[in-house]
């Protein structure tokens, strides 16, 4: 063995420019090269569309599986403007430009937030645009424009408006570029159930038949979500009618949307979701869901002496029993635990959370006495 000694200097370092880093550490981004990767791409390049519908530029969302293998994304909004400022050309190839939206009403969490790493890992990116009556098109191999002197070509007039993106998954970075229309069915079904306002049509065009589409768009928002659990689970729904409200604190640009419902049969089902992310390892909007529960529920129950004074609080361990619920929040600098980003941290919204559920459930057991006593039977 070579007793040489080994010096690390600045001959060493390697400097990745653009987006050559993401192709280099493409886990680094989307977290996996396996199908969850695959698919987090599709969603993530739906953000585009999705900031255009929640600013109410937009109306609608449309996503295309094509028979070649690429996805289109179309949004009918204005069209976003290419160019080297905040446009798109910027969005796809500059990491950390991000969208355009500013606070708590973006719909994911950022676990990549750039269009540019879409682009890096296609190996073809087609950004249209149309605009004032006028068709604009920029085309990227791997992340790099095709065209760089002219990237952006004028096609002619055009009618309507609006900006899509079709992008083909590179097979050289991911382990298989087959998009399953279930998974993003269920995770589109998702976001539109926590972001009310979002219209996704999903359509595959795959296969040679006629293609199959479904639409996504609930009105109702996350109540329309607990219904689903209930019926899902074949659950024996006679609990009454779906609680829930909607809240805002200004001061840290905080909202939270909560439904909830008692049934028959015993398991919870609580999903809880952060910044339209699903939160399956909870965090501190959980935390503070329970505890307004259980809060709210002590309250009563000493307030009309269904508890003895010796009688321990309930805890908030023990609201689950019976219940099906849905938390959202929506918070402008969230800060999620682990690797995995599946739990929420923001101290601040268990203190949030907790009081808002707690004067809002306070005041449904005090105008339904009936119900508020069954739902203490059933869970001490």
């Amino acid at each position: 063995m070579s007793q040489e000694p080994f010096t690390y200097d600045a001959s060493h370092i390697t400097v990745l420019e653009g987006l050559e880093a993401v192709r280099k550490r493409p886990g680094m981004y989307i977290g996996s090269t396996g199908e969850r990767g695959l698919h987090l791409l599709v969603i993530e390049a739906a953000g585009w569309g999705f900031d255009e519908i929640l600013h109410g530029r937009a109306s609608r969302l449309d996503v295309t599986l094509l028979s070649d293998g690429g996805v289109r994304l179309a949004d009918n909004g204005p069209g976003v403007a290419f160019g080297t400022g905040p446009g798109l050309t910027t969005a796809l190839t500059v990491l950390t430009a991000g969208w355009s939206t500013i606070g708590p009403r973006y719909p994911m969490s950022g676990v990549l937030g750039e269009l540019s790493v879409v682009n890096a890992l296609s190996s073809r990116l087609v950004a249209e645009v149309r605009r004032e009556g006028r068709r604009y098109v920029q085309e990227f191999v791997r992340g790099v424009p095709i065209a760089p002197v002219a990237p952006v070509a004028e096609t002619g007039p055009t009618s309507g408006s609006g900006t899509a993106i079709t992008f083909w998954p590179d097979a050289a970075i991911f382990a298989t570029t087959e998009f399953s229309f279930e998974t993003l069915a269920e995770r589109f079904r998702e976001l539109a159930f926590v972001n009310r306002e979002l219209d996704i049509s999903l359509t595959d065009e795959r296969g040679g038949a006629e293609p199959h589409s479904v639409r996504l768009h609930f009105p109702d928002g996350v109540r329309e979500l607990v219904a689903s659990l209930d019926a899902d689970a074949d659950a024996d729904a006679d609990g009454g009618a779906i609680v829930g409200f909607e809240e805002e604190e200004p001061e840290t640009e905080t909202t939270m949307e909560v439904a909830w419902r008692w049934h028959g049969s015993e398991p919870e089902r609580i999903q809880s979701f952060a910044n339209s992310q699903p939160t399956p390892g909870g965090g501190t909007h959980l935390l503070g869901f329970r505890d307004g529960m259980a809060a709210a529920l002590t309250g009563y129950a000493r307030e009309r002496r269904l508890l003895a004074s010796t009688d321990p609080d309930i805890g908030a361990d023990r609201i689950g029993r019976g219940l099906t619920a849905v938390v959202s929040v929506k918070v402008k600098y969230p800060q999620f635990e682990g690797c995995t980003r599946d739990a929420l941290g923001n101290a601040h919204v268990r203190g949030y959370l907790r009081q808002a559920v707690q004067n809002r459930f306070a005041d449904w057991l005090a105008a339904n006495p009936r119900q508020a006593t069954e739902i203490l039977d059933h869970i001490r």
